[in-house]
C-alpha cells in the first residue's frame, strides 16, 4: 500500500510548479532573452532545491556511491559504441554540429545540471506528493521528457532515459556519473539521428525556429 503524501504537500506542489514553470519560460523563449533569463532559471531552481538546506550527499554530489555507480559510465561507452556502428551501417552517422571542446564540455555541464534538476527538484517533491517512489519516478521521467517538446525523438528518448536515471540516482545517490552518461549519451544520440529530426537538440521555440545550415542566408 501507498504511503500518504506528507505534511507540507502545499510547498511541495508549489516549488514543483513553478520550478518546472520558470523551466519551460525559459525553453519557450527566442534566442536573446533567453540566454539572460536562463540563467535567471538556473539561480530559482537552484534556490528552491538549497532552501530545504539538504546535505552534499543527499544532493549527490558527494562521494556516496561514487564508486559502486562507475560502471554506468562504460554501459553508456558501449551503447553509444554500438549505436555509432549501427548508425555508420545504415547512412545516418554525421559529424557533431559544434564539435569543439567548448561546445561539448558546456553540454556535458547542462547534463550534470539537468540530472540535478530531476533528482533534487523534481524526485524528491514528487515522492512526498505522490507518496509512490516508483510513481515518483515515472512522473519525473515524463516531466523530463516534456520538457524536450515539441522535439518528439529527443522526448523519447528522454523518457526512457528519465527513469532510468532516476532509478540509478536512487540506488547510488550520485551524479556525477549520471550526468556524465547523459552526456555522452546526448552527443551520441546527436551524430547517430539525422539533425533533420533533432534539429541538434533543440527543444521548445527553438526547436520550431530551427533553419538548416544549407538554407540559411
Amino acid at each position: 500500500m501507498s504511503a500518504r503524501p506528507q505534511p507540507g504537500a502545499t510547498r511541495d506542489l508549489l516549488e514543483l510548479i513553478f520550478g518546472f514553470g520558470v523551466i519551460l519560460f525559459a525553453l519557450w523563449m527566442p534566442e536573446f532573452p533567453q540566454r539572460i533569463f536562463s540563467t535567471v532559471a538556473l539561480v530559482v531552481t537552484l534556490a528552491i532545491v538549497l532552501a530545504r538546506r539538504p546535505g552534499v550527499n543527499e544532493l549527490g554530489l558527494g562521494w556516496r556511491g561514487l564508486v559502486s555507480s562507475l560502471w554506468i559510465l562504460p554501459a553508456a561507452i558501449v551503447v553509444s559504441i554500438v549505436s555509432v556502428i549501427v548508425a555508420k551501417k545504415i547512412g545516418t552517422l554525421h559529424p557533431l554540429y559544434k564539435g569543439d571542446f567548448k561546445h561539448i564540455a558546456g553540454y556535458v555541464l547542462w547534463t550534470i545540471y539537468q540530472q540535478f534538476l530531476m533528482n533534487d527538484l523534481f524526485m524528491p517533491r514528487l515522492t512526498r506528493l505522490l507518496g509512490n517512489a516508483s510513481a515518483a519516478v515515472g512522473m519525473a521521467a515524463v516531466l523530463f521528457a516534456a520538457a524536450h517538446l515539441p522535439n518528439l525523438p529527443l522526448a523519447a528518448v528522454t523518457l526512457i532515459w528519465g527513469a532510468i536515471s532516476c532509478g540509478l540516482f536512487r540506488r547510488y545517490q550520485n551524479l556525477y556519473t549520471l550526468g556524465l552518461a547523459q552526456g555522452l549519451l546526448g552527443l551520441c544520440f546527436a551524430v547517430c539521428v539525422p539533425d533533420a529530426l533533432h534539429h541538434h537538440l533543440r527543444v521548445g521555440l527553438g526547436y520550431l525556429r530551427y533553419t538548416p545550415p544549407a538554407s540559411r542566408p
